[in-house]
């Protein structure tokens, strides 16, 4: 079928990454498909690109995603990139287009869902009231105060040893800076950040933490962000224990959110007990697929 294929300008350039597309149309001008590439640009995930095709449903089996791929890879390969990584729902069109052009499954996602309406919060708020002795909780909306940026920035190495199987991940490194940018992207898209954290009291540094983003108007669905503790302080609930706390003051500041939402890597058997543990119910499943350059 004859195609074109035409490099777009994407705009949206972060502190950490930029954007490349593309855009397949057929003989009439009529779009036909799109590609996405990410190329990280921050130390320790250089090597990496990350790759969203999309084909439309009565366009498909007909060259388009290959082209569109093709078109995306060559590109990486020309950035220097090492590997190339994309997602995909299991047993959808795109998990079989994706194995059958090169790329390996490295990592199973599972993605559950807490109804709020359904939820216990007598059990919520029992688990967030408990005590956890030598520690106590903290939380703020938006940016990160002054007095624990630096703190903050430091815990999120709870992150670096989360389970990725065999993704060419790399290492997120996080400063003041990152943590302070990350924050203000959220605000620019008009949503609220909100996060609480596990204070050591023998020093009051940041032990672990957990973010949670609410859409603009408190309707809908909130997205876990990340939930994280350092090496040094598991083992004591604290996870569980930030995050009963986080479902509490989100049912409290908007009570017109309807879930909240998260994702899990399937061996990463510690968050999965902490998101079954407070009620979260699995909504789907996807793959994690990497093409090595």
């Amino acid at each position: 079928m004859p195609l074109r294929i035409t490099a777009l300008t994407d705009p949206d350039v972060t502190a950490s990454s930029r954007r490349l597309a593309w855009l397949a149309t057929g003989t009439d001008g009529v779009p036909l498909g799109s590609a996405f590439l990410r190329l990280f640009t921050r130390e320790g995930q250089r090597h990496l690109a990350e790759l969203e095709v999309a084909v439309h449903p009565g366009e498909r089996r007909r060259g388009v995603g290959t082209r569109l791929l093709d078109a995306a890879v060559a590109m990486a390969r020309d950035e220097g990139r090492r590997s190339v990584v994309a997602q995909a729902g299991k047993g959808s069109p795109a998990d079989l287009f994706l194995s059958a052009r090169g790329f390996r499954q490295v990592l199973a996602l599972t993605y559950a869902r807490l109804p709020l309406a359904e939820v216990d919060l007598d059990r919520i708020d029992a688990i967030a009231q408990q005590p956890r002795p030598g520690y106590e909780l903290t939380q703020w909306y938006g940016t990160v105060p002054p007095a624990l940026a630096r703190s903050f920035a430091a815990s999120r190495r709870a992150m670096d040893d989360m389970p990725m199987e065999e993704t060419d991940y790399g290492t997120v490194v996080w400063d003041v800076e990152r943590v302070v940018s990350a924050a203000e992207a959220v605000a620019r898209r008009g949503e609220s950040l909100h996060t609480v954290a596990a204070v050591d009291v023998s020093d009051g540094s940041i032990a672990g933490f957990t973010e949670l983003v609410v859409p603009g108007d408190g309707r809908g669905d909130g997205q876990h962000y990340g939930t994280g503790v350092l090496p040094g302080h598991r083992g004591r609930g604290l996870g569980l224990w930030m995050k009963a706390e986080a479902i509490r003051r989100v049912r409290q500041r908007h009570p017109e959110l309807s879930g909240l939402l998260t994702d899990t890597a399937d061996s990463n058997a510690p968050m999965r007990r902490v998101n079954d543990t407070l009620g979260y119910v699995p909504t789907h499943s996807a793959v994690e697929y990497q093409l090595a350059l």
